[in-house]
């Protein structure tokens, strides 16, 4: 029988590949060195005089349970509809049946301006105690504010806003309790275009009565990872919209429960440009999933002939989130997915053909992240000159690494790369205090938390407090942000494309529910237009194909589109 020390060595091979790991870590170093750290960017750290105390808790009691090292998402959005983005932080709890003090649980900070937020929980009636792993937040019952959906270990639940700063628990009466599993990503999206919101929730791992499983590394003991033979593959779910506040289970008949998986980051998204919403699950340790839609709701999975399912070996990567921009502005949504130690976080352009091209390498978009473990990340244009970054929140998941490997540590600097143009660039050293934080970062979410133009970052951190991050670039363009208000599709907008046309440049977005490591941001979107003081238009396809053509405005300025205030295009 095969000792777990050796399973957890095959569960990891990508870390433990000898010479060829040590060949690719120099590359990832030359790679580096290559292009001088000259970042315009600067982020400061404000964790400190935010006024939010959020300590999150893994829940690790020394039995090494596997849910501990892959906790936990957060959430950016506005609750209150003030115009200020709040925060929702999702906290681990206690294996132990009958812990010690008050169990821990999530807590929403509302964003009261000029960089304080207060601890609103107990007033708005969100404080979770479940194992809280992923998050989203989208308008299911279309009725003007957004609700908020945890993807839990164990329970989920469904919180409804109610309108006047609470939410109410409509798990039952909505027909989601009856999922109970290790949760991880979950996204809401519009399958058929009917204008409401139906849910997709992923999960984990299999088989719960084994989660509590050491192995060892060297004598010292470690976490197992998901692919050893002990955990079995699990399947995700999908669920309708019923339109009457309930959910249906439509799993086997939309072509979702034919695969299984180890799934973490999970976004939904058109990839192949033909109006409806298709969806990508990044599993850890076996093929990430692509499923594409028909129109009508159904699905199927093509991650193999999307060049998306493994890496350019033919191996499954511990791929852990996942985020997606058109990030050379060519009208197609690239993705950028990230991973284990001794693997890129890797770049994939969308070829416009059906299948993506790796292209980590040639545009610098890893360099630096073989010798970490990747987390959260958003492709984001911090400087707003008209081109995607990319921000990663780095941290291992195994607390005893340094013991064992001396090269690295459990708590890891993240990294930021700069869009110059024709490729990346590492920034992470020179881009100030805020990323020479060193914690375990999990999820991370990216919005202008402060409303002057440029976006902020917020990470949350496993096992203690959360790290804010304030955009003080001083060389940035200008800008404009968009919120969409859908009237006969769904009232967020979600799915919809919008294009960003200037004399001699387009842009392009979608609105997103759920994305990055078990997070949700971004459901106001964000263009950066560098010296551009013109736009020509707006344009914006709705899910369930409906186009409309919003005429020119001026610059650096936030923009509510109303769906059927357009013209035809």
């Amino acid at each position: 029988m095969q000792s777990f020390a050796a399973l957890e060595r095959s569960d990891r091979r990508p870390y433990r590949r000898g010479r060829r790991y040590h060949a690719l870590f120099l590359m990832s170093l030359i790679c580096c060195c290559a292009h001088p750290l000259q970042g315009a960017m600067l982020f400061t750290d404000v964790t400190g005089e935010s006024g939010i105390n959020f300590r999150h808790t893994t829940g690790a009691s020394g039995k090494y349970h596997i849910v501990e090292t892959v906790s936990a998402g957060l959430a950016l959005f506005d609750y209150d509809l003030d115009g200020d983005i709040d925060i929702y932080f999702l906290n681990g709890s206690h294996h132990d049946a009958n812990p010690a003090g008050p169990p821990p649980r999530n807590a929403l900070y509302r964003n009261e301006g000029n960089w304080h937020f207060k601890d609103v929980t107990d007033a708005a009636g969100i404080g979770d105690s479940g194992y809280g792993l992923g998050v989203t937040v989208g308008d299911y019952d279309n009725d003007g504010d957004p609700d908020l959906f945890l993807n839990n270990y164990g329970p989920n639940v469904l919180y409804r806003n109610n309108g006047d700063g609470t939410f109410t628990d409509v798990t039952h009466q909505a027909g989601l309790d009856g999922d109970a599993q290790i949760g991880s990503g979950a996204s809401f999206l519009d399958v058929e275009g009917d204008g409401d919101l139906d849910l997709y929730v992923s999960h984990y791992v299999h088989c719960l009565e084994t989660l509590a499983i050491p192995a060892t590394s060297q004598g010292y003991l470690s976490y197992l990872g998901p692919a050893v033979s002990i955990y079995g593959k699990t399947k995700d779910i999908l669920y309708r919209n019923n339109g009457d506040g309930t959910f249906t289970d439509i799993s086997d008949s939309s072509g979702i429960a034919a695969v299984s998986g180890a799934g973490m980051g999970t976004v939904c998204a058109d990839f192949d440009n033909d109006g409806d919403t298709d969806i990508f699950v990044a599993n850890d340790m076996s093929e990430n999933h692509l499923f594409v839609n028909d129109g009508q709701g159904r699905f199927t999975e093509m991650g193999l002939f999307a060049a998306m399912a493994f890496d350019h070996n033919g191996e499954a990567q511990g791929s852990m989130g996942i985020d997606l921009a058109d990030v050379d502005n060519d009208g197609w949504l690239d993705l950028y997915i990230t991973s284990y130690q001794g693997q890129w976080a890797a770049l994939y352009k969308n070829m416009g053909v059906g299948a993506f091209d790796d292209v980590t390498l040639m545009s610098g978009a890893g360099s630096g992240t073989l010798p970490l473990v990747t987390w959260g990340m958003g492709l984001v244009d911090f400087d707003n000159d008209g081109d995607r970054d990319i921000f990663v929140a780095c941290g291992h998941l195994q607390p005893n690494i340094a013991k064992y490997d001396k090269r690295h540590s459990y708590p890891q600097l993240n990294c930021l790369f700069e869009n110059t143009g024709n490729r990346y660039r590492e920034v992470s050293r020179t881009s100030g205090s805020g990323l020479q934080v060193k914690q375990v970062s999990r999820g991370a979410g990216f919005d202008d938390l402060d409303n002057d133009g440029d976006v902020d970052v917020v990470i949350l951190n496993a096992g203690g407090l959360p790290t804010l991050l304030r955009n003080e670039t001083a060389s940035q363009g200008h800008w404009l942000q968009v919120t969409l208000r859908g009237t006969s599709s769904n009232r967020d907008g979600v799915g919809a494309q919008v294009r960003v046309v200037t004399p001699d440049l387009t842009l392009m977005d979608e609105v997103h529910s759920g994305r990055s490591y078990q997070s949700h941001f971004g459901s106001r979107l964000y263009f950066g237009l560098g010296p551009r003081t013109e736009i020509t238009r707006i344009e914006v396809a709705w899910i369930g194909g409906e186009r409309e053509v919003f005429p020119s405005t001026p610059v650096d300025r936030h923009l509510v589109l109303v769906e059927g205030q357009g013209t035809a295009p």
